[in-house]
């Protein structure tokens, strides 16, 4: 594994408690940050106590709680945002109106409020990486996942916008869109669905979450100088632009 070199600089990770995102806690503080888990759920206390970091247990759709958060944070230099939910599978005109709007409270709202927490303080610092986790399926519209698609397409355009706000302050905004990754959210999906997303990848496989990790570490570092408002795949060869 080569070493990015964050040391010094204090990162939050949403939904660290599991799967990419605890893969990317893990990568970051092996590569010398100071890290936040910022979840909703309690087993993010156990996940920060075995990588050595720091958790705090929050609803990340809260506007209060976010700031309260940033405030006791202290100086953020990092802030990824990785936490999401799939809302399962259904066809548009089938699905409950109500999970739509969970999916795009998780999804969107939560980076949107995180940013707004934590982008003041970096601008005043001259510094700051935002790296936003959206999806393969936000840039191509998965079937029986409008909900999920339109949340990572958001996340999309998010990124794009605040990156051009920020673009001559220091701090850079970029997003990853993955394919699938056989982490615990696989429980949220269908196995057709998930079958589905497994024959586009031509790759044969699924992302590994170390392979996230090592790419949202890098566009996280110094090393990452000139990119902003973009999107990096990690598809294994599904993503076509």
């Amino acid at each position: 594994m080569n070493r990015i070199d964050l040391d010094g600089r204090r990162a939050v990770v949403t939904g660290g408690a599991q799967g990419l995102g605890r893969a990317i806690a893990e990568r970051m503080a092996a590569s010398g940050a100071a890290v936040e888990i910022w979840d909703v759920q309690d087993s993010a206390r156990e996940a920060a106590e075995q990588i050595g970091v720091t958790a705090r247990i929050l609803d990340l759709t809260d506007d209060a709680a976010v700031a309260e958060a940033a405030q006791a944070a202290g100086a953020v230099d990092i802030l990824v945002n990785n936490a999401g939910i799939t809302g399962g599978n259904a066809v548009t005109w089938e699905l409950d109106p109500a999970i739509w709007r969970q999916v795009m409270e998780v999804n969107l709202t939560a980076p949107f409020v995180a940013c707004r927490a934590l982008v003041p303080g970096m601008i005043a610092r001259g510094y700051g990486r935002i790296v936003n986790i959206a999806s393969v399926a936000g840039k191509e519209g998965n079937p029986n996942a409008a909900h999920y698609s339109a949340s990572k397409a958001g996340v999309i355009a998010l990124t794009k916008s605040l990156g051009k706000e920020l673009a001559e302050t220091g701090v850079l905004v970029n997003c990853v869109t993955p394919a699938a990754a056989r982490t615990p959210i696989f429980d949220q999906m269908s196995e057709e669905h998930i079958g589905y997303m497994l024959a586009k990848i031509p790759m044969k496989r699924f992302l590994e979450p170390r392979e996230a990790a090592s790419l949202v570490a890098w566009l996280a570092s110094e090393d990452c100088a000139f990119s902003t408002g973009a999107v990096f795949d990690l598809s294994g060869g599904r993503a076509t632009y």
